[in-house]
C-alpha cells in the first residue's frame, strides 16, 4: 500500500543519525563507515547498524574493498529527494559555535548537490546562463545553450532516460538551480580543471583563482 510504503520511508529518515549520513553522502561520493561515524558523532558499531538498516532499504548502496564498507547514496532519486526535502522544512536555525557558523556558510556559498552545484554557486551560474538565453524559463537547455555546452564545455548529450536539465530547488536559495545531466557534466568540468574544489571533508565547495577568470570569460560570472 502507498501509506504503508510512506509511513517506510519516513520512519527510516526520522533517525537523526541516519538523516546525517544522507546528509553527509549528498556529495554524491562513497564514504567508509567509519568516516561517517566520525560525521556523526557516533560510535562504529551504532554506525554500522544505521548504515545496515539504509542499504536494506535501498536508499544507499554498498561494497566492501578490503576491510572498508563503503557506502553512497542509491542513486540521483535519493538526493532529489532529499535536497526536497530540505527545502521544504526550511533554513536550519542560527548555529552557536564559530565553526559550525563558518561550515553552514560555506555551504550556503557553494556546495554539490549529488552531482551538481548548488547554494550560490550554483544558482548564479544558472542565472547567468539564463541571462544569456542558454536556458529556457523552466531551465531546459535552450539549442544555443546546447552548442555552447558543447562547444565550450566538451558536452555530449546523455542517450539514456536521464534529463538534459532540469530545475532542481535550491534549499539555502529557496530558488532553482541547475540539475540533470548538463549540471551534471557543469560540475564535473569544473571540478576536472581546477576551477572549483571542495573545503574540507564535506560537500562544500568554492571557487579558484582560476575558476574565477574562468567562469568570468565563459559567463560573466563576478567572483561570489
Amino acid at each position: 500500500m502507498p501509506a504503508d510504503k510512506l509511513a517506510d520511508l519516513a520512519a527510516l529518515l526520522a533517525d537523526r543519525t541516519r538523516a546525517r549520513f544522507c546528509l553527509t553522502l549528498m556529495d554524491g561520493r562513497a564514504w567508509t563507515s567509519s568516516e561517517l561515524a566520525t560525521a556523526a558523532g557516533v560510535t562504529a558499531s551504532t554506525a554500522s547498524e544505521h548504515l545496515t538498516r539504509l542499504v536494506a532499504a535501498g536508499f544507499l548502496t554498498e561494497r566492501r574493498q578490503g576491510r572498508h564498507r563503503y557506502v553512497q547514496l542509491a542513486g540521483r532519486r535519493q538526493a532529489d529527494l532529499l535536497e526536497h526535502l530540505l527545502a521544504y522544512v526550511g533554513p536550519a536555525q542560527p548555529e552557536k559555535t564559530l565553526r559550525a557558523t563558518a561550515a553552514s556558510a560555506a555551504l550556503a556559498r557553494g556546495r554539490t548537490c549529488y552531482d551538481h552545484l548548488a547554494g550560490r554557486l550554483g544558482v548564479a551560474i544558472t542565472d547567468a546562463m539564463s541571462d544569456r538565453d542558454l536556458l529556457d524559463d523552466d531551465l531546459t537547455l535552450t539549442d544555443r545553450g546546447l552548442a555552447w555546452l558543447t562547444d565550450a564545455l566538451d558536452f555530449t548529450p546523455p542517450r539514456g532516460r536521464r534529463p538534459v536539465a532540469k530545475p532542481c530547488l535550491d534549499w539555502t536559495e529557496r530558488r532553482s538551480h541547475l540539475a540533470g545531466a548538463a549540471g551534471a557534466h557543469i560540475c564535473a568540468h569544473l571540478r576536472a580543471r581546477g576551477w572549483v574544489k571542495n573545503i574540507g571533508t564535506g560537500r562544500a565547495v568554492k571557487v579558484t583563482p582560476l575558476g574565477e577568470e574562468a567562469l568570468r570569460d565563459l559567463l560573466g560570472l563576478a567572483p561570489l
